[in-house]
This record gives C-alpha cells, structure tokens and sequence, in this order.
C-alpha cells in the first residue's frame, strides 16, 4: 500500500456517534481490513457544569453526529463505512468523501506531533521559520507543553526576547 492514511469525517444518526465507531473497527477487523481502516476517533472536551449540587466535570462530544475514520480510502473500505448501521454517509462534495486537512487534525487535537527538542536553556540557536528567519539567539525559556521556546535575540542593537514555536529553531552546529 503506498496510499497513506487520510482522516475523513463520517455523518452519523445523532446518539449513535460511540455505535458507529465500535461497529466501523469490528467490521474492519471482521473483514481483514484493518490495513485500511486504521483508526477511529470521536473528539470529546471536557467541560465543567454547574449545577445545585456544586460543579462537575463532564466530557461532552465536540461535534455530536460525527466520528472521525483515518483509512485508506477505496470502493471496499468507502463501503464498509458507509454500511454500518447509523452512518448516513461521508462528509465532502458530491457524494465524495473529503479528507481532512493536516492542520484541521491539530486543531482537532486527534493526531499530536511530536517535536523532539535538540536544545536546552542558554544554548544558541538559528530561527529556521518564520518573519525571523535567520536571526540566531539564546534560549531563555522551553515550554513543551505548550509548544513554544523564549529566544533572546538582538536586533536593532537591543536584546529582545521572542517566543517561537519549538520547531521554529534549531540548534547551531558548531
């Protein structure tokens, strides 16, 4: 299979979102189709409510009467989706099935990137992205969790400090 795996978005009967994706995964590995069905996802938040009992934590659906398929798309995976009871069809034009783009999956936090970071405080570094690029500067601060690096660089004769995201620079070589 040289196709990769694209994540496509499936209408669903509302209520039956958790239904579907067990049902798409069973048939899938029923089939033996697992090589084109990989995964399926159905983006929840959580969110705090409150109540006359005091406040909770729920998890609620993000988009209730769609789940998220990643597969390679063919006629045989197209319909093994589509036959599952409670899936109305694909999301896209035309009776065709659209997939999703590489930053609608981020923002939908599905798939996460992982940034290995060759850096650490205090070591000097080149901006390798961005309205910055090529200005090298010292490493003040590194936030993995929330994807950003502070770099103090120097321009127009002054110290400057500039948070980047951490993929935006890259360790000088010396």
């Amino acid at each position: 299979m040289a196709e990769e795996a694209k994540w496509y978005v499936v209408h669903t009967y509302s209520g039956y979102e958790n239904a579907v994706a067990a049902a798409v995964m069973k048939a899938a590995e029923n089939r033996r189709m697992t090589d084109l069905i990989r995964e399926v996802n159905i983006p929840m938040e959580k969110v705090t409510e409150y109540t006359d009992e005091g406040e909770k934590t729920v998890e609620r659906k993000v988009f209730p009467g769609y789940v998220l398929v990643k597969m390679i798309l063919t006629d045989e995976s197209w319909h093994l989706v589509r036959n599952v009871r409670g899936a109305t069809g694909f999301v896209g034009s035309d009776g065709k099935a659209v997939p999703l783009t590489e930053q609608e999956i981020l923002d939908l936090g599905v798939e996460h990137r992982e940034i290995v970071v060759g850096y650490e405080v205090g070591d000097s570094v080149k901006v390798n992205d961005g309205p910055l690029t090529g200005f090298i500067g010292t490493v003040e601060e590194i936030s993995a969790e929330e994807n950003y690096v502070r770099v103090v660089v120097s321009m127009f004769g002054r110290e400057t400090p500039v948070d980047l995201e951490l993929d935006q620079v890259e360790i000088i070589k010396e």
